[in-house]
């Protein structure tokens, strides 16, 4: 009630400063203030606001401002999960690896003298890669060659004096003395000739390695020594020796990836129902595709799992005939580890990170959003595959969950799941 009063004062006085307002705007001084009967006329106008006011209540003559309407509930849509048969697959990044890769690296030593490729060149088995300087080669087998024609002289002397000895020997006229002599003589010449044999294979072999031919056909480097240069030989490998170049191979190709524990305990029991080899065909996606649409074998696991990361090494092997795929290169790879099985989808979008698991919102009957902890597979067609958790009748929310939150209503619509094709993608 004070505070209507208070209010009215205000409301007076207002209208008594309007007043003077209008008498300067027009010119005219203000009058004074009358306290004749426009001073009863107020008093009483007051009394009779007051007294209404006390009859029917402050909410009568001032009633409140309407309250806002309730908001609408979020529109959001939704979905029962797609349900198709697929079959459990895993996926893995992988790298490539050449099948063979050899340092090409000197036997002999010597002076570079030829180089017979283009660096980065496809080159053919057996065609010549180096050459070193053979002059000292050739003249040690030239010596060899001349130590077993010595040799060969001395043998057949040897036997001649060999057969002399053994007919005076059993004529009467010499003694068994010479004729062991002239035995161990032949002995030594053969001897002789056998070591000039084999220092000729010795030389020969070091001559033919002064030419360094490819051992297989592939892709060559670049040279590490320019013509002119010494290099350094090892025939077993125990001494020092110059790299040459490096070569690898490029009609297959192996992709190697690593397989944690649970993935390889989820294969080995896919397999346990299984009959026949380990040979199965990997789908591959080099790094700049999104389809998997190259081919390999599945042929490989380790026998050990690494206990310091916990995986376990495995490898496919991909044809490579027109070159496209490079040593050292990233590819996703994946694979079927059983029979199709009946599987639930949803939109990718539609999962949500809670913490370390994923959830799914749900609407129930009531049309309250209820969350569904799930268990997460792979993409299919761009939609997630959902392994548990989830049931057939469960309606998912495809659009509008930045909406929706647990517990909120909604105002769902129904919208169908579509995937994004059938092909390799996803």
């Amino acid at each position: 009630m004070d505070t209507l009063f208070n209010n009215l004062d205000h409301l007076t006085h207002a209208a008594e400063i309007n007043s003077d307002v209008r008498t300067a705007e027009r010119g005219a001084a203000p009058q004074p203030k009358k306290s004749g009967l426009k001073s009863w006329s107020a008093s009483l106008l007051v009394l009779a606001l007051v007294a209404g006011a006390v009859i029917m209540g402050p909410e009568t003559l001032f009633p409140p401002a309407p309250a806002a309407p309730a908001p609408l509930p979020p529109s959001v849509s939704v979905s029962l999960p797609v349900q198709r048969d697929l079959a459990p697959r895993l996926e893995f990044l992988g790298q490539f690896s050449a099948t063979e890769k050899v340092e090409m690296r000197a036997q002999v030593g010597g002076t570079l003298t030829k180089i017979g490729f283009n660096d980065g060149a496809i080159v053919q088995k057996g065609g010549l890669l180096f050459e070193i300087d053979p002059t000292p080669y050739e003249i040690k087998l030239s010596s060899a060659k001349a130590q077993l024609e010595a040799a060969q002289g001395r043998l057949e002397l040897a036997n001649r004096e060999l057969v002399r000895a053994d007919t005076l020997k059993k004529s009467g006229f010499g003694s068994v003395e010479v004729a062991d002599q002239r035995a161990a003589e032949q002995r030594a010449a053969q001897g002789a000739i056998d070591a000039a044999q084999a220092a000729i294979r010795d030389a020969q072999f070091d001559l033919d390695h002064t030419r360094i031919v490819a051992p297989f056909t592939g892709r060559i480097g670049s040279h590490q020594v320019s013509v002119g240069n010494l290099i350094s030989g090892s025939r077993a490998g125990a001494g020092p020796s110059t790299l040459l170049a490096t070569l690898v191979s490029t009609d297959q190709i192996y992709l190697n990836f690593d397989m944690s524990e649970a993935d390889y305990m989820t294969f080995l029991r896919a397999r346990a129902n299984q009959n026949g080899p380990l040979a199965d065909e990997a789908q591959i996606a080099l790094a700049d595709e999104k389809t998997f649409d190259h081919r390999g074998t599945f042929d490989f696991v380790d026998n050990t799992l690494d206990r310091a990361s916990g995986v376990i090494h495995a490898r496919a092997t991909v044809a490579n005939a027109d070159s496209l795929l490079t040593p050292g290169g990233f590819a996703r790879l994946r694979f079927e580890v059983s029979k199709p099985t009946p599987a639930l989808l949803v939109p990718d979008a539609s999962v949500l990170p809670d913490q370390s698991d994923h959830i799914v919102l749900t609407v129930g009957a009531n049309n309250v959003v209820t969350p569904k902890p799930v268990q997460l597979g792979d993409l299919r067609d761009g939609l997630r595959v959902i392994r548990s958790g989830l049931a057939p009748s469960d309606r998912v929310i495809v659009h509008g969950v930045p909406a929706a939150h647990p517990g909120a209503t909604v105002a769902p619509h129904v919208e169908a799941i579509t995937a994004v094709s059938h092909s390799t993608q996803g």
